[in-house]
């Protein structure tokens, strides 16, 4: 056994992360490939799934549903709605696995997740085709959030064993031999949102599973199909019984439940202020029989801005458009990072809002399998949020485009909309909307834009398009924001590359994708040992 581990870590020090690459959808097989594989995902719809505790199915009276909010007459699949029973259930199994599982060798550890990217990589057309049906992602998106997906499962894999094979190092003290050691809290319980419903609750599950310890994943209802193909991806690769035990149900019953356990030590959550501030408040409680004081990474909302500062190079001025265009519409702005407030220069507003709105006009609305550019939003109550919303912008603001909802008879679509004449102070500059809304305004001075883009309480991402560097220098140092990008999209964050979390209201700004976000599942333990008697 010895022989066999020092083995695997001469091949894991050769391991160098790369991210996943995208697909390339101007090749014709690539599209035929997608489509084959929609066409599979069609064939199996409206199957009953059951809850997975310690490797064993369950089931309970209560069911939900997954429904294709693109075409809203289609059941993806059925889905259990756990008990207390259940949740208690899974908690004491999860704990138990933990026990084992700690203690598990690093390197095989690892090299389960290893293997589960590679099983992901295989299944990749089948999971793009399931999350396109689901929540309705055109092509580019869910194949992105599968890549993502594949970056986690090596990123974090690789990370754990580095901090294995390198633990700080400390002081040398006389007679005594002093070292520092990582090890994993216990049980977790991952609570993710449904845009990214591959990608964040494979992540923060990944990282919790790395590092040691055991969890409990709670899908959203609106996505519980990704993190159940999740589910099986992780069995297929190896993991035991136990350390991941899938519990769809409803927040407000089991969600609940779970963060209060004294048994869950860590809450893994991405998802709204609201629910994400309870959360907080909910875990800062200790319960009858808690013996510690639990962790809590909530990554939440934004209200995110671009600036476009007074632009003379005409590439980089229609690269801007193009690259608000995306980010503010892109999976119909259900991103948290999507840009919900445009900040245009003076100098320049009225030819980037002509270049900006012929592009809005000719956005292509329709069923994401038929790789529409926009597609619906994810359920009624988002598409009626939305609307209300718009409709407080038609009473203060200008409309200039879109503002409908479209295509009824299908699913929960709504039109690109643009306001314009937005005070700063407006709801519709201040509040998420989590839709395709976009609030424009116009400002003199850099200095104003910075205030503008900083007068929200989020503060996740931010975007400047400058020629300016003493401009670009004052945004990096005063543009509040945990992600600020430069002369690009504000979306689109990727593994390793642009470690991601807000400040403000927007979270705990944890760095999802970051070197220290395993860091987060983990507690130091310090060792001193006299030697010299």
């Amino acid at each position: 056994m010895q022989t066999m581990l020092r083995r695997e870590t001469l091949v894991y020090q050769k391991y160098d992360y790369e991210t996943e690459p995208f697909l390339d959808f101007s090749n014709p097989q690539v599209i035929e490939k997608v489509r084959s594989a929609i066409n599979f995902a069609e064939s199996n719809l409206g199957k009953e799934y059951p809850l997975y505790i310690g490797g064993q199915e369950y089931y309970s009276d209560g069911k939900i549903k997954s429904i294709n909010p693109g075409q809203k007459d289609q059941v993806i699949g059925i889905f259990q709605d756990a008990t207390i029973e259940q949740a208690d259930k899974a908690v004491e199994v999860a704990w138990q696995a933990f026990k084992s599982w700690s203690k598990l060798d690093v390197y095989q550890r690892a090299n389960i997740f290893f293997r589960a990217a590679n099983i992901l990589r295989q299944r990749k057309y089948e999971a793009i085709a399931w999350m396109i049906l689901e929540v309705g992602k055109n092509y580019a998106e869910a194949d992105a959030d599968v890549a993502e997906t594949i970056d986690y499962l090596e990123y974090y894999a690789k990370q754990m064993i580095d901090l294995h094979e390198n633990p700080p190092k400390l002081y040398k003290f006389p007679g005594e031999k002093n070292y520092y050691r990582y090890l994993p809290l216990g049980v977790v319980v991952v609570i993710p949102p449904w845009n990214f419903p591959l990608a964040i609750p494979a992540g923060m599950s990944i990282a919790a599973m790395v590092t040691g310890n055991t969890i409990i994943l709670k899908p959203a209802n609106d996505s519980p199909f990704m993190s159940y193909f999740f589910y099986n991806v992780m069995k297929e690769a190896g993991l035991p019984d136990g350390v991941l035990n899938f519990l769809s149900g409803r927040g407000s019953v089991v969600g609940d439940y779970l963060v209060k356990h004294p048994k869950v030590r860590m809450i893994a959550f991405t998802g709204s202020k609201e629910v994400g501030s309870n959360i907080y408040k909910e875990a800062s409680t200790l319960s009858q029989g808690q013996k510690f004081l639990k962790r809590v990474i909530a990554e939440m909302g934004g209200k995110n801005a671009i600036i476009v500062d007074n632009i003379k190079d005409e590439y980089l001025l229609n690269h801007a458009v193009n690259s608000v265009l995306v980010s503010a519409y892109g999976y119909q702005g259900q991103k948290c990072s999507a840009c919900s407030r445009l900040l245009l220069h003076k100098n320049i507003y009225d030819k980037f809002m002509s270049l900006f709105l012929e592009k809005v006009r000719n956005i292509e609305i329709g069923l994401p399998k038929e790789n529409k550019f926009m597609g619906p939003v994810i359920n009624k109550s988002a598409q009626d949020k939305i609307l209300q919303y718009i409709e407080i912008g038609k009473k203060n603001n200008k409309l200039v485009f879109g503002g409908q909802k479209v295509l009824e008879d299908m699913g929960y679509y709504i039109e690109p909309t643009v306001f314009e004449n937005v005070n700063p102070k407006d709801i519709i500059a201040q509040e998420e909307i989590f839709g395709p809304v976009l609030a424009v305004m116009k400002f003199s001075d850099f200095c104003e834009a910075i205030e503008i883009a900083n007068s929200t309480d989020y503060g996740l991402t931010g975007g400047v398009f400058s020629e300016d560097r003493y401009n670009i220098e004052k945004a990096v140092q005063d543009f509040y924001c945990g992600n600020l990008y430069i002369n690009r999209k504000c979306t689109g964050a990727i593994v390793g590359v642009h470690p991601f979390g807000g400040f403000n209201m927007s979270g705990t700004d944890a760095k999802a994708g970051g070197p220290d976000y395993l860091l987060y599942f983990l507690q130091g333990r310090s060792v001193s040992e006299k030697i010299d008697f």
